[in-house]
């Protein structure tokens, strides 16, 4: 049987994880190359691409370590492989992608694999127990299969030039949600599961960090001063949000599969990244002001529609009633409406950025405090 101890974060773990704020940056770098006013949409469709494939890799590793993992010379030794591979996957992303492709795609195709053996393994640990045998070999097929899929496309894509990345990842997607049920026959271990994704969560706004930095490199001036302010508050807001949301309000006690949570979890880091390009985007002049605008905000937006589905994982004393959730809803209208009006203002853009997220944050924390207020009432 499988041991339901609660399981912690291992320090591994975390330098695994630290791989991954490298890659992050390799791939926001795919953004950077500015033509007629925005980048193209090649170049954003490879970056939407890579950044699927990269939280996936972390999300199947993820769940296999809450699963099965036990911190013991197998499971050091096949991460140690996979953050080798990482490396490589890395110098693989760049704007030149006819010349990089197979490599990124080869060093994919085997920490997919690497990542299946490891389930492969682990059934021998399992015999006698047809439920653990039944989502081992689910979830072993997920991946050989998405490695599969990669082949294919580096097959298709050497022949003819078409690129059918989208593919392995849509299919891993798709084959994620559909096996919901299977997944339910073995519960993870919540409170690991969350911390690793809040973990995550916490190195890409590292990468944010790092994003505003050009904010401050400017000789000090009130304008400097101003739109260096701003940037700050915006990482505050968005990093406030989550902790409060984090801290308080989601249930690590429940008793979950947590295949939605990490999927919600894929899309809140992505939008995550989305912002980290998007703060360079405001700042930068060569940058056409309509897509500019409309990137932030839809950035913005993602994160938060994300943040706010993971409601269903919430305490029980945080039901939310319907005005809440039309609140919210034109609360993101109005912003959407204002940074497209005023959107040659980008003093007045970036305010209404700061103001529209801080909006937000004081929605979570009410949230989260009746939370802990209804807590506290039910102890005593």
């Amino acid at each position: 049987m499988i041991d339901q101890q609660e399981k912690k974060v291992e320090y591994l773990e975390l330098i695994y994880d630290l791989i991954f704020v490298y890659l992050i940056g390799r791939n926001n770098s795919l953004l950077h190359y500015i033509e007629n006013g925005f980048v193209s949409a090649g170049t954003f469709l490879t970056y939407v691409l890579c950044s699927l494939a990269i939280i996936q890799i972390w999300t199947y590793s993820t769940f296999y370590i809450n699963l099965y993992g036990r911190n013991g010379k197998r499971d050091h030794i096949f991460l140690f492989i996979n953050m080798y591979l990482l490396y490589h996957m890395a110098d693989g992303i760049s704007s030149g992608w006819r010349t990089s492709v197979n490599q990124f795609c080869i060093a994919w195709f085997l920490i997919l694999v690497n990542i299946g053996v490891q389930y492969l393994i682990e059934m021998r640990n399992h015999r006698g127990e047809p439920w653990a045998l039944d989502q081992i070999k689910r979830k072993a097929l997920i991946i050989f299969g998405e490695a599969a899929l990669i082949l294919v496309h580096m097959l298709v894509y050497h022949l003819s030039g078409i690129s059918l990345a989208y593919v392995p990842i849509l299919f891993g997607l798709a084959a994620t949600l559909f096996s919901h049920d299977v997944n339910s026959l073995i519960p993870v271990d919540f409170s690991h599961l969350s911390e690793r994704a809040m973990l995550y969560v916490v190195f890409t706004f590292g990468e944010m960090i790092i994003s505003i930095t050009g904010y401050f490199e400017d000789r000090i001036s009130l304008n400097t001063l101003y739109f260096s302010g701003m940037a700050f508050l915006i990482v505050v807001g968005l990093f406030l949000s989550y902790e409060v949301f984090y801290d308080r309000i989601v249930d690590r006690d429940i008793t979950t599969n947590g295949t939605g949570y990490m999927m919600i979890h894929v899309f809140l880091i992505f939008a995550l990244n989305n912002i980290s390009v998007a703060l360079d985007f405001m700042r930068k002049e060569e940058v056409a002001i309509l897509p500019k605008t409309l990137f932030i905000t839809g950035s913005f937006i993602l994160y938060f529609v994300f943040l706010f589905l993971a409601d269903i994982y919430a305490k029980k004393q945080c039901a939310c009633n319907m005005r809440y959730h039309e609140f919210i809803g034109v609360l993101g209208l109005s912003f959407l409406i204002l940074m497209i009006v005023l959107r040659e203002q980008m003093a007045l853009n970036i305010a209404i950025s700061v103001i529209y997220i801080f909006a937000i944050f004081m929605v979570i924390y009410r949230k989260g405090k009746s939370a802990s207020a209804g807590a506290g009432s039910a102890a005593s």
